[in-house]
């Protein structure tokens, strides 16, 4: 903590740097690693570059700030098309700077692993990159913080814009659900600090003694994100249904009973006659202060219904300023505790007879889903959200909204060109304008070799619009990948 808190001292003025307008020559290093546990890792496997490739969008911050020079970490190139793709969403006079002021830092290793453990086990790389800073004000900008990113911020001598290591077991389901508690957010009906299938089998006939109601349970591990650690119990009206619970608990892999020694948590399933999972992004400044900097509502599926598909922003009115008032205060309790950087919170939203009712469910200590479409927004449309009115308004006045996803995908896309995809979605006029700041941005171009995966962010004035650009947009690749191949000579 002594060596991260030397590091920290730069932060606040390299930060500063990195305002709108700011010609300070500085450089912001960013570093989508996803420093999470092994079981987590090896579910994304060859998708990992084309995640780390989401945050290339970052790049459109750069006609916003002179002064800024990028360098993007990845552990495989990004497709020329993308890069092309964004620099045709700056203003044509600045392309030729954002392209020189742009540094695509490949770290060559195919292994499942973070970047950052990558590029720290490239001592040449880091030299090289940190001759490149040569000085100038500078920082770390990572996806979440472990010893790994600290280790190369070290060796760089640059701050790192979030939380330090110890303290990331505050994002755990477990400290979470009490941070929520003891910050005035209602929580779900749960018990912290389970470890074997005993905890478990107590955990549950707590919870449905105390809700009797209950649809089910759900299982989290600790250290996990996306929804990824998570199991759906349901009760489906069974007699015992509490024993039925205890069967299907003992019924899970191996792998997760293991994961589950290190700590998790039961809570209620929540239910109601209309559900949602809304969520929080703010931002802890270097100083501590809080910024609530966007709501959205989350998409989620998968085989349990607790997997991150995409998002809306901004969340539902009817519970939107309460949302941001919750998430303002789990920030602030965050911010007490030394928290700094990039947050979120996710809660579920249930509507019944009174009204609509908010509770929060876990907090993350690192960049999500929600932040790349939420640069989107900021660089390509600048102005702010205003947490009272749950909107963003751009400085000219007009109202945005958006719909995004990193989960298009169908197997007949596999081995689609990012760039024929990235000239059908323009010749159909959907890219993203400048001038009715209206469109679609695309990401993660590299997911389509993979499995015929990619995302995007569609910007409009209200939500019907951005997820009617959406559904073009699939329209538009699935019409190219159908598309009748000439017969050869």
């Amino acid at each position: 903590m002594r060596e991260f808190a030397e590091l920290q001292r730069d932060l606040a003025p390299a930060c500063a740097a990195n305002a709108p307008g700011s010609r300070i020559p500085h450089v912001l290093v960013t570093l989508p690693s996803f420093s999470i546990g092994e079981s987590l890792l090896s579910h994304y496997a060859d998708r990992l570059p084309a995640l780390e490739h989401r945050y290339l969008v970052t790049v459109l911050l750069l006609p916003r700030v002179p002064g800024c020079e990028l360098v993007f970490v990845s552990s495989a190139p990004p497709p020329p098309a993308l890069v092309d793709h964004y620099l045709s969403l700056v203003p044509r006079a600045a392309r030729a700077s954002v392209r020189r002021r742009l540094w695509v830092l490949v770290v060559p290793d195919t292994s499942y692993r973070p970047v950052a453990a990558k590029l720290r086990d490239r001592p040449d790389l880091v030299e090289e990159l940190r001759r490149h800073i040569g000085g100038r004000p500078a920082f770390l900008e990572p996806w979440n913080v472990t010893a790994d990113e600290v280790e190369i911020a070290r060796r760089l001598d640059v701050p790192v814009d979030g939380t330090a290591p110890e303290l990331w077991p505050l994002g755990f389901k477990s400290a979470g659900r009490r941070l929520l508690a003891g910050a005035g957010v209602p929580v779900p009906a749960g018990c912290e600090d389970v470890h074997t299938v005993e905890d478990v089998d107590r955990a549950v006939d707590d919870v449905l003694r105390r809700r009797p109601g209950a649809a089910g349970v759900v299982l989290k591990l600790d250290d996990s994100g996306a929804g990824d650690g998570n199991v759906v119990l349901r009760r489906d009206g069974l007699p015992g249904s509490a024993g039925h619970l205890r069967d299907a608990v003992r019924r899970l892999p191996d792998w997760y009973l293991t994961a589950l020694t290190l700590g998790g948590v039961v809570e209620e399933l929540v239910t109601g006659d209309r559900f949602a999972s809304p969520s929080v992004q703010g931002e802890i400044t270097p100083d501590g202060r809080v910024t609530v900097l966007s709501t959205h509502e989350q998409v989620l599926g998968g085989d349990s219904g607790q997997v991150y598909l995409g998002c809306r922003f901004p969340a539902e009115p009817h519970y939107a300023a309460e949302l941001g008032s919750h998430g303002r205060a789990a920030g602030e309790a965050l911010a007490r505790c030394g928290a700094r950087g990039r947050y979120g919170v996710d809660f579920v939203a249930t509507s019944g007879p009174g009204g609509w009712t908010l509770q929060g469910l876990e907090i993350n200590l690192r960049k999500g889903g929600t932040t790349h479409p939420y640069t989107v927004l900021r660089n390509l449309v600048p102005g702010r959200y205003d947490p009272d009115r749950g909107r963003w308004t751009a400085d000219d006045g007009t109202v945005h909204c958006y719909c995004a996803t990193d989960n298009l995908v169908d197997p007949a896309w596999t081995g689609l060109p990012p760039r024929e995809v990235v000239d059908a979605v323009d010749r159909e006029g959907l890219r993203f304008d400048r001038r009715t700041r209206t469109g679609v941005v695309l990401h993660m171009l590299s997911g389509l070799a993979v499995d015929g995966r990619f995302g995007l962010t569609a910007i409009a004035p209200t939500p019907a619009a951005a997820h009617e650009l959406l559904e073009r947009t699939h329209a538009c690749v699935d019409r190219l990948a159908r598309r009748p191949v000439a017969a050869g000579p």
